[in-house]
């Protein structure tokens, strides 16, 4: 893994600061994207500073907007899109032509597992994260033949500061949520993410392309 540059969307928040520590374990140099910079200007600006990127790890995260279809509010919905969809295109978009140039390079974004069950009252967040993993899914057949490996961990349940906090972590009620719900009875480590996304940056991942691959613990599979 050494001698390898890896960008890193929102290296601040949700998964990040895992990721980008298990990287720098492994040798990785990680180059940190801010959180909140979702533009098309600001990917590509990222991209072109960054130089020469091996992997690219979309961090995006937004907490859902919970409410019932038919009050679903214009300004949540294009918040979800903007945040989540958009920059992911604008990133991928961005990266593309230089791992093209070398046919080499991993893309890997950290979606959400929520769009492969479907959650009533959630239909804006499942419609934002079910276009992240579409979307996912074309571009790693795409580019597949060009020995680029695309692909996206659909997370649920997995500890991080926007949707399952330290502190959500010891509420009784949640906690009654999480053996309801869950089968392992639990809310995973954020290093479980790192260690996934680990392999799927390693030269050892070859064969694994536009795939969604779900980290919730048993509440999808």
């Amino acid at each position: 893994m050494t001698n390898r540059t890896a960008l890193i969307s929102a290296a601040d928040s949700y998964m990040g600061p895992a990721i980008a520590a298990r990287f720098s374990e492994l040798g990785i140099d990680v180059i940190k994207g801010e959180s909140g910079q979702n533009s098309d200007a600001y990917c590509r600006r990222l991209v072109a500073a960054s130089g020469h990127i091996d992997i690219l790890v979309a961090n995006l995260a937004l907490p859902p907007h919970s409410t019932p279809v038919q009050d679903i509010n214009d300004d949540d919905w294009q918040a979800l899109f903007d945040a989540l969809v958009h920059p992911l295109m604008y990133l991928v978009r961005a990266v593309t032509p230089q791992m093209l140039a070398r046919k080499s390079g991993k893309i890997i974004a950290v979606t959400s597992a929520a769009p492969l069950k479907g959650i009533p009252n959630n239909g804006a967040y499942c419609a934002a994260r079910g276009a992240q993993n579409g979307f996912i899914k074309a571009v790693g057949l795409e580019l597949a033949r060009s020995n680029i490996q695309v692909n996206a961990i659909a997370q649920n349940y997995i500890n991080n500061d926007t949707y399952y906090p330290d502190q959500l972590l010891q509420n009784e009620k949640f906690i009654q949520h999480v053996q309801k719900n869950v089968p392992t009875n639990r809310v995973g480590d954020a290093a479980e993410t790192a260690e996934l996304a680990a392999y799927l940056a390693s030269e050892n991942c070859r064969h694994v392309v536009g795939q969604i691959i779900p980290l919730a613990g048993g509440w999808v599979t």
